[in-house]
């Protein structure tokens, strides 16, 4: 069985009990060593197989898969597989070979970064849709930035993108996105060494044109974490409901007594 394990954002305590287990136990490990902390490894066995696939092309990782395929392999990606991972190519080759697979998730970059600010995604009357997408490069994007920055009311996460900020920026103005509006950069979300900046649109890239390595880009008005809307699940209710209840109440009463 080959398991392909999201080892989180980066706090190794932060891999799950079952990604634990599995490394534990695998006698092959494959990792991404560019984003894998080497604390995940500690938990492999000594006798265990371990290479770095930084570096590695496809033909070289489906190579050391089907080489051990009679063995326990952990193929390990940073955050969650799902995402920016490539395991749908690795998987579609593991069909065509017939070899078993299972998918063990992990926490995403995003979802870390979150945890680090003690902030919410989805903030009633301001956004309750979540958008995690990158700033097209040397791969092109299937979705325009300029229509993911239409989403004005959504909550966006741009991975692989720190070395485009200023595409996001150029775009975002032009889109009529106020020089004001929030942008923060998570560097290494939930790692030893995590650095945050705050700014905004206009100015951020002041603060992180040194960061050429991981690292996270929030930008919309979620991040000032002010309601425009009560939540109805939480709030009390409104005076005036209140006394309409007990008018109600009160005629039913009299009504009731005649």
């Amino acid at each position: 069985m080959i398991y392909f394990i999201g080892a989180g954002p980066g706090d190794p305590d932060l891999v799950t009990v079952k990604a634990q287990k599995i490394l534990q136990k695998a006698d092959a490990v494959l990792y991404t060593g560019s984003l894998v902390p080497k604390e995940v490894l500690s938990w492999c066995k000594e006798d265990a197989i371990v290479e770095d696939s930084q570096g590695m092309k496809y033909p070289e990782i489906f190579e050391f898969l089907e080489k051990h395929q009679d063995k326990l392999v952990a193929r390990v990606h940073t955050g969650d597989p799902s995402i920016y991972s490539t395991i749908a190519k690795q998987i579609e080759h593991l069909k065509e070979q017939n070899i078993e697979y299972s998918v063990i998730p992990g926490i995403t970059a995003a979802f870390g970064a979150a945890a680090s600010l003690g902030i919410e995604y989805t903030i009633p009357g301001v956004s309750q849709t979540v958008i995690l997408s990158r700033v097209e490069g040397k791969t092109p994007n299937p979705e325009k930035l300029e229509n993911i920055l239409a989403c004005k009311n959504s909550s966006l996460a741009f991975y692989l993108s720190i070395l485009l900020l200023k595409k996001l920026k150029k775009t975002a103005l032009e889109m009529d996105y106020s020089p004001d509006t929030p942008c923060w950069v998570i560097e290494k979300a939930t790692w030893a060494e995590e650095k945050i900046y705050k700014g905004t649109i206009s100015n951020i890239h002041e603060q992180v044109g040194h960061i050429r390595g991981v690292a996270l880009i929030l930008f919309g008005d979620y991040l000032h974490q002010k309601e425009t809307e009560e939540s109805h699940l939480y709030v009390k209710p409104l005076v005036k409901e209140v006394e309409a209840k007990k008018e109600i109440r009160k005629k039913k009463k009299e009504e009731a007594n005649g």
